[in-house]
């Protein structure tokens, strides 16, 4: 592990008979005389201006459209197994698939071969959060320490800890996302399954896989070392505004900026396949 900080009656109405009563005859005398005293008033004495027009009423802006529950729907494709295995007997699977997709080597080298499944669900999670636990990352940690240069009163990133994740990068370039995405579509009710088990009934796992890749296109690009500070036991980076961003980015940020671009080159592979797999583009 390096040292980074890292919701009703329907009758007529009958007016009945009523026997003459003169109070009523004077209340109607009075009501006569009032009303002749303010027609004569209103016709002798000059009309009060006239208010200004008030402004028309504003109508309400219309709502915003309701977000569609899923943004992402994945299309059933045709190669699909019928039967999947469940959670909990997947391993043999995945570890067949993502074999066959980065080679054996690179597999016995970087893969934790046991829950894959729910590991990457709650990696592909964790990404665009503050922390990302390595504890349930599926990737072996990149061996080596990490390693920082100090001139004077500031200390950088060295250049040479980006060597340390080229062997990472280089699988992840070399992988092809056109057979990546069709074989995640395949299998994908296991991880809508680890999605929903992990705590969120009721939402769907691409869309969070949408967003985790669109949180880490979103990594700046630096074109100098980076700035660190060491307040405690753990660096972190000086400008604040590295150092608030999500997990995934930080982590690019931390390989370089070339080991980053690539990285960010297949990520927009993976996405263009994701939206044609969703029926968009």
């Amino acid at each position: 592990m390096e040292n980074w900080s890292v919701p009703q009656d329907d009758r007529p109405y009958i007016r009945p008979a009523r026997s003459f009563n003169p109070w009523l005859a004077v209340a109607a005398i009075g009501a006569l005389a009032w009303a002749l005293a303010f027609y004569f008033r209103t016709w002798t004495e000059p009309a009060p201006p006239a208010p200004p027009p008030s402004a028309p009423a504003l109508e309400a802006p219309a709502p915003p459209p309701a977000e569609p529950a899923i943004r992402h729907p994945l299309e059933v494709s045709n190669d699909a197994p019928a039967a999947l295995p469940s959670l909990e007997n997947s391993d043999s699977m995945l570890r067949d698939s993502v074999s066959r997709l980065i080679g054996g080597k690179a597999f016995a080298d970087m893969v934790v071969p046991y829950q894959l499944v729910r590991r990457i669900v709650a990696t592909v999670d964790n990404l665009p959060r503050r922390t990302a636990p390595t504890r349930v990352m599926p990737l072996n940690a990149v061996p080596g320490a990490f390693a920082a240069v100090t001139n004077g009163e500031q200390t950088v990133v060295d250049t040479n800890n980006y060597r340390r994740y080229v062997p990472y990068v280089n699988v992840v370039a070399a992988i092809d996302a056109p057979s990546l995405v069709r074989g995640y579509v395949n299998l994908y009710p296991l991880f809508q399954r680890a999605y929903e088990e992990l705590g969120f009934p009721g939402k769907y796992f691409n869309d969070r896989l949408m967003e985790a890749i669109d949180d880490l296109l979103e990594t700046p690009e630096l074109d100098a070392p980076v700035k660190l500070l060491r307040p405690r036991v753990l660096f972190e980076f000086a400008d604040p505004d590295l150092e608030t961003r999500s997990a995934g980015e930080k982590i690019l940020l931390r390989m370089g900026p070339e080991n980053a671009a690539r990285v960010k080159a297949k990520l927009w592979e993976i996405r263009r396949e994701l939206l044609a797999a969703s029926g968009r583009r």
